[in-house]
């Protein structure tokens, strides 16, 4: 065996020995030294966000309570009860410590809000777009419309979809990876952030740093989706939602993606567009390395018109 590979066998028998033994009785001994249980000493150790909740978050997960694991999957409408039923099992006394409720009851707020957030993106992605639905239409419509506002759009099925970056001459081809949810977030960009839109679009039909706008902008909404999926974006979502985070931050995120990476495709000017890939995950990885800081906040600084 290499030093590599006992270096990681001793990493694993630590953290099983860690959290099956050594953990508990460390928590107990704590909170016979303090009076406070984990939960407390997190809420009142940590300011509001992402810290506070995703430390919240393991130490609920790695209980061998009942009721602490079961709040992770709690209805929205049923946390105020979770809330009761945590004060209960860790016998805290809420005169000795007024905030703790709203405290864990924010926390677990943003990670019931992120497990639904992921759900509601999910099913955008795997609803299909359709030709034959009339809200699909009308907001692919409204795309070209907003992008191209001095341009008439001659028929459903042009190659002026080009001019907006799409491959072929029916856009519906192009939503298959993100489905729905591809659409959504370019509508999203260019209704919100119109001006930006249309400036980064400008860019990408530059003559020589130029690539597929809408191309682009799918295969930023699959980043995010991914980034959502992998848990990735709950330092970010924990920071900037002060309660659960919802579908329009998901779409702020993808905004600031497009936005941000117009900006590193200009700058790095690439020698033709068949290096993508390689800048977009060179692009990927400094998001990722972003969402590794405690306090990230990935927000779009330009105005957004809503």
């Amino acid at each position: 065996m290499t030093p590599k590979h006992k270096r990681k066998m001793f990493g694993y028998i630590w953290q099983y020995v860690y959290t099956s033994f050594l953990r508990y009785w460390l928590k107990w001994l704590i909170r016979q030294a303090t009076g406070r249980c984990e939960l407390q000493r997190i809420c009142c150790r940590y300011k509001p966000g992402a810290l506070r909740t995703t430390k919240a978050e393991y130490s609920l997960q790695s209980s061998k309570n009942k009721v602490l694991r079961g709040a992770l999957e709690t209805n929205k409408d049923k946390l105020e009860q979770c809330v009761g039923q945590i004060v209960k099992e860790k016998n805290i006394k809420p005169q000795k410590d007024p905030q703790f409720k709203e405290n864990i009851h924010v926390c677990l707020l943003q990670i019931t809000g992120y497990s639904s957030l992921y759900r509601s993106v999910e099913d955008l992605r795997k609803e299909v777009f359709s030709s034959d639905n009339p809200e699909h239409g009308a907001m692919l419509l409204k795309l070209w419309d907003l992008l191209m506002p001095t341009v008439k759009l001659e028929s459903r099925i042009t190659k002026q979809w080009g001019d907006i970056g799409f491959q072929g001459d029916d856009p519906k081809t192009d939503f298959r990876g993100m489905g729905l949810l591809g659409l959504i977030n370019l509508v999203f960009f260019s209704e919100n952030y119109t001006t930006e839109a249309r400036q980064v679009l400008s860019h990408a039909n530059h003559p020589k740093l130029g690539y597929s706008y809408a191309i682009v902008g799918i295969n930023l909404t699959e980043m995010a989706y991914s980034l959502l999926k992998s848990g990735a974006l709950k330092p970010h979502l924990y920071n900037t939602v002060q309660g659960a985070p919802e579908l329009q931050h998901f779409h702020q995120l993808y905004c600031y993606l497009a936005y941000e990476f117009d900006k590193f495709w200009v700058a790095e000017e690439p020698e033709s567009i068949m290096e993508f890939n390689q800048y977009r995950e060179k692009f990927h990885d400094i998001v990722k390395t972003h969402l590794q800081d405690p306090d990230v906040s990935l927000t779009l600084t330009v105005r957004s018109k809503n």
